[in-house]
């Protein structure tokens, strides 16, 4: 099958298919996933071999079809583009060298930015910096370490300053970004 460089999604490449496409190669696909409960072990393996062009490692059966499906969906709609595969290397990288996620990479924020939470009458502005953050004079690797500074209990960091879910305001060094999104270019 022949890719196209169009955009098909948020950091996807193919043939731009859109959902619900009626194209014949739409429909072989659909019946190819539906087929896939119906396949024993022994031929969903062979089906991974063909795919992925390598022995299958030793999956679960329900992890099997959710590979194989993948694979069957992304030769016809296309996969991650170039930029996103690199993004997914880096932090594969980070993760294997023991610098874990911060919420700033995880997120992208960028140094400058600034998270501010609204908890009980009080606002608390947090600063992202080039190596954690700042909060209230003191530098913290994590926002979970501030989270618990400000609340006294243990909470996810991300989740409390709404990077979790869109419920906190972020500024950007060029002003105040007011929307429901909870960071810049996420």
């Amino acid at each position: 099958m022949t890719h196209h460089n169009e955009r098909a999604g948020p950091g996807l490449t193919g043939p731009g298919r859109r959902r619900g496409s009626d194209t014949p190669a739409h429909a072989d696909v659909e019946h190819r996933l539906a087929g896939l409960a119906d396949l024993s072990t022994r031929d969903l393996r062979a089906e991974w071999q063909r795919l992925y062009r390598a022995a299958s490692p030793r999956l679960s059966r329900d992890l099997l079809i959710r590979a194989v499906a993948y694979k069957l969906q992304e030769q016809a709609k296309g996969g991650p583009n170039a930029a996103l595969k690199r993004r997914l290397r880096t932090l594969a990288g980070q993760r294997a060298a023991g610098n874990g996620l911060t919420a700033a990479s995880a997120t992208s924020l960028k140094p400058g930015a600034r998270l501010i939470r609204e908890w009980r009458g009080q606002t608390h502005t947090v600063a992202v910096t080039e190596d954690g953050f700042e909060y209230d004079g003191e530098r913290f690797r994590s926002l979970s370490q501030i989270a618990k500074r400000i609340t006294g209990a243990h909470w996810s960091g991300p989740r409390f300053f709404g990077l979790a879910k869109a419920n906190a305001k972020v500024e950007n060094p060029g002003g105040p970004i007011e929307s429901d999104v909870a960071a810049p270019g996420a």
